[in-house]
């Protein structure tokens, strides 16, 4: 008879992960690379999110000036928190919901990839926190800063990911109800 071998600790889960989507706004959406991309796959890791039961955070960078989240995104989260500082880690209580249930690892998705996303994961990481990055829910005005933010990222102990990948992660099995939801996201067509 053989025994399952223990759960990697690298893996993300339902139980012990909470995601971060950050300043998702109309004014800014628009000029990012590859835009549409970015928000459709936030758009299914918040369904999966939903389907799961794994709590979501956001924020709003100044949206006096960028505006509110895109309304694709708007009625799929809670209250959002409003912020100046570029990392969401200035935002007071932001993580309690992940805190209150355990959760340490964080999976952060939104924009821009090289100044709010990458100030946030590398505050994060010096909190403790195991930070995924989904590189297909980020994305920032130029390629360059993308890719490098990516690149400084991963240097930093940022686990990349995309967000196929997190949604199965989540889910862990196939055979159940929450299963179905998860593989139709997956088999949606994307922009």
């Amino acid at each position: 008879m053989s025994e399952r071998i223990p759960r990697s600790p690298e893996l993300m889960s339902r139980h012990d992960t909470g995601l971060l989507v950050v300043d998702v706004q109309d004014r800014l959406v628009p000029a990012i690379h590859h835009h549409a991309r970015v928000v459709w796959n936030v758009r299914r890791l918040l369904d999966g999110a939903k389907a799961l039961g794994i709590p979501v955070v956001a924020t709003e960078q100044y949206p006096k000036g960028l505006g509110p989240t895109v309304p694709e995104l708007r009625d799929l989260l809670p209250a959002v928190s409003t912020k100046l500082s570029f990392s969401c880690g200035a935002c007071e209580d932001l993580l309690l919901p992940f805190r209150e249930t355990g959760r340490f690892k964080v999976l952060v998705v939104g924009i821009e990839a090289h100044v709010c996303v990458q100030q946030t994961v590398l505050d994060l990481l010096a909190d403790g926190y195991r930070v995924f990055v989904a590189a297909d829910a980020v994305g920032s005005r130029f390629e360059l800063d993308y890719q490098l933010a990516l690149r400084r990222m991963d240097s930093a102990g940022v686990t990349l990911t995309t967000t196929e990948a997190a949604l199965f992660e989540w889910c862990e099995v196939a055979g159940t109800s929450e299963f179905k939801v998860i593989s139709a996201l997956a088999r949606e067509t994307g922009p």
